[in-house]
């Protein structure tokens, strides 16, 4: 095991942004980038395949279905963030058996959770479609679409806790393409399943759940083929030890209560447009779609923190922590900045692009200065995200979030029924700049916790 502490820097070496750590951000950052950007892919596909079937019930009925994987999955999506978190502090601790057994752990807890989901599959899909609502013809394709794609779970689940293990040891090159595999099978499986093989849209949910189990093979292919050499065989006693396992099931535990209420804020956000109309309802979501762009950026740097501040974290070197955190957070607010310019020069071309009903695209364009100050408003937040788990302080974390909701709550209620839908907007801004508040003013605890105190 190595550590390496740093503490006796000079105030000169402390406040400086050395290039090389710019360098080491943008490799990182970068592939991630493209990572992310193949992720609307899978979804494209999938649409248009089912555009083209014959009635417009298999193109809703995909996107139904698609919803209810996109909260399915997403609310397990702790299953990569802890991962990462843990995996870089045993990879800058340069500890290889506490890093082979967290990425053990988190593969066992991933097929747990994905065996429960297929024992529980039809209570899942059944209740899920029924809150989504949506005709008969709909419902019947997204069921059988839904049936098909859920046994995609396990591997699924398996590859977010592979995507944690290489960014967390910094093999974001590795990552990408492992995203670009599972893309690739996609295209080819969903054309081969609904036309060669005439499974219609269940086709195209099992093309998906066929694309993940290639996309876990490989990833555990690649997890072999980089595992540390040497290692004396892992005793289960080690791998079922109970202060790891308690550590891991409170970090996952932390994650999935802050993400439900991130998902929750959303949903009240939706819940409230749609009050006010099916128009205002409509230009809403065209308009979140600015921040999910937003979004694929931005979470490169996110993504680049935790695996560098793990890292940090791992060795007790309070110079790296600190300087991963300063020049992520350069990097994040030129790239907040310039989604915001983007928006606001080209917002109402991209409104064009987005929807053709006239009277959406006016009033999306009436609250398109709330979606180009989001980005700026959110870059601390998001980018402190991905601070907070690579350290592993995701209780702190969860407890940011449950504050910045209740504070979003309170902000909707009292702006809403007097500003109407610009109330709204405010209300999620004020949400936004909320998270990255109660996120920064603990930094510093982070720190002194995480490279010169206790650690949780």
């Amino acid at each position: 095991m190595h550590n390496a502490p740093q503490d006796q820097a000079t105030e000169e070496t402390e406040t400086a942004l050395p290039m090389h750590w710019h360098g080491r951000v943008l490799k990182l950052a970068f592939p991630i980038v493209l990572a992310n950007l193949t992720q609307p892919i899978l979804g494209a596909v999938d649409t248009a395949v089912a555009g083209h079937l014959d009635g417009p019930q298999y193109l809703g009925g995909v996107a139904l279905g698609g919803l209810v994987f996109s909260f399915v999955f997403w609310g397990f999506g702790f299953l990569r963030m802890g991962t990462t978190g843990l995996v870089a502090q045993a990879f800058g601790a340069r500890d290889d058996h506490a890093l082979r057994a967290s990425v053990l752990r988190a593969l066992l807890l991933a097929l747990l959770i994905g065996a429960a989901v297929l024992a529980l599959q039809v209570p899942i899909i059944h209740f899920a479609l029924a809150a989504l609502g949506g005709s008969a013809a709909v419902q019947s394709t997204a069921s059988a679409y839904c049936h098909a794609r859920i046994w995609a779970a396990p591997f699924a689940l398996g590859n977010y806790v592979v995507l944690g293990y290489l960014l967390g040891c910094q093999r974001v090159r590795l990552a990408l393409v492992t995203q670009i595999v599972i893309n690739l099978v996609n295209i080819v499986a969903v054309l081969l399943f609904v036309y060669r093989f005439d499974w219609g849209i269940a086709g195209i949910g099992a093309a998906t759940a066929f694309a993940d189990f290639c996309g876990l093979a490989f990833g555990l292919a690649l997890l072999w083929r980089l595992r540390p050499r040497g290692l004396t065989p892992l005793a289960p006693r080690a791998l079922f030890d109970a202060t790891a396992l308690k550590r891991l099931i409170a970090i996952n535990r932390d994650i999935f209560i802050r993400t439900i209420c991130l998902l929750g804020s959303y949903a009240w956000f939706a819940h409230l447009g749609a009050r006010q109309g099916d128009a205002i309802l409509a230009a809403n979501a065209v308009l979140l779609n600015f921040q999910t762009f937003m979004s694929f950026g931005l979470d490169g740097f996110a993504h680049a923190a935790e695996a560098l501040v793990g890292a940090a974290a791992g060795a007790r070197d309070r110079h790296a922590f600190r300087q991963a955190v300063k020049v992520t957070l350069f990097w994040s607010a030129i790239g907040a900045a310039g989604f915001s310019i983007v928006f606001w020069m080209s917002g109402e071309w991209i409104i064009g692009k987005l929807t053709d009903q006239a009277v959406v695209h006016a009033a999306a364009a009436r609250y398109l200065p709330w979606a180009s100050i989001l980005p700026l408003a959110s870059v601390a937040g998001f980018l402190l995200d991905g601070v907070f788990i690579g350290a592993t302080r995701t209780h702190e974390l969860m407890k940011a979030m449950a504050v910045s909701l209740a504070v979003f709550l309170l902000a909707a209620w009292a702006l809403a029924g007097s500003l109407g839908n610009h109330g709204l907007w405010l209300a999620l801004t004020i949400f936004m700049v909320t998270r990255g508040i109660t996120l920064a003013v603990q930094v510093p605890a982070i720190e002194r916790a995480a490279c010169g105190g206790e650690v949780r």
